[in-house]
């Protein structure tokens, strides 16, 4: 059976979220923070043999003394991330337990993703080497001339989808797209840019609308809603030292009354 890590990706700066200071990946969602919502779907897998959540350095000390006792139960390991997103995924990679066949990357601003998705673009990973879930663009798309505001055209959406997370793949296959990013020679938004630019193939997946990225505040209106309609496994019990019972969870724990960042 192929062995999975999970990088969580939580080392963003928030600076589209609104107030200064606020972390959306701490905020509150139903009882529990956003990026303990975002790994859920992975911890009670018998084939994750690892989590990795990257923290931006400077929330590190808020992230462990609100969640230092999330961190021990559920056996994760915490990082500092990079400046931008591919150093935070390169430093996860140097963390990976050589015995995980793959890799798993997840935005740790997704905290509304069903299990079941989890497990169809695993099985898509190891069939083909390489999977993400996405979906079709269904709005029209603008060209737009920022410097007048106007329209300067229209953009075919034909074959276009938007990508999402979890993006899967051979670990020996993202450890060398990483150790050759520098041949892109453009920005890199996501892991699968990387692949592609040493030419290996990479597979879509069906997501789902539901699966949304938290990035405003009003983001978070929409992902309580999201998270009532996902698709309910039938419970299982624990496999592994990542998968805690429901009745056991931690939980989210608040930052002392003269301490909050």
């Amino acid at each position: 059976m192929a062995r999975f890590a999970v990088i969580l990706t939580a080392a963003g700066r928030s600076t589209r979220f609104g107030d200064a200071g606020r972390n959306k990946v701490f905020e509150d969602l139903d009882g529990r923070a956003v990026w303990l919502r975002a790994i859920e779907p992975f911890l009670k897998r018998d084939d994750v043999g690892q989590v990795i959540v990257a923290i931006a350095p400077e929330h590190r000390e808020t992230f462990m003394r609100r969640y230092g006792a999330n961190v021990a139960f559920l056996g994760l390991t915490v990082i500092d991330g990079g400046a931008e997103r591919f150093e935070t995924v390169a430093r996860a990679l140097a963390a990976v337990d050589p015995e995980c066949d793959f890799v798993a990357v997840h935005d740790g601003a997704r905290p509304c993703l069903a299990r079941e998705w989890v497990d169809t673009v695993f099985d898509s990973a190891v069939q083909h080497g390489a999977a993400l879930l996405a979906i079709p663009v269904v709005d029209t798309l603008k060209r737009v001339d920022t410097a007048t505001g106007q329209v300067a055209g229209t953009v075919s959406r034909e074959n276009l989808y938007k990508a999402q997370t979890p993006q899967v793949f051979r670990r020996d296959w993202l450890v060398q797209a990483h150790q050759k990013r520098i041949e892109t020679g453009s920005l890199v938004t996501d892991d699968v840019q990387l692949l592609e630019a040493i030419g290996k193939p990479c597979v879509i997946v069906p997501g789902s609308p539901l699966n949304l990225k938290v990035t405003t505040p009003e983001d978070l209106v929409l992902a309580r809603a999201a998270l009532a309609a996902l698709p309910q496994p039938e419970r299982k019990g624990p496999a592994n030292p990542f998968a805690a019972e429901e009745s056991m969870w931690i939980g989210d724990f608040p930052d002392p009354p003269m301490g909050r960042v």
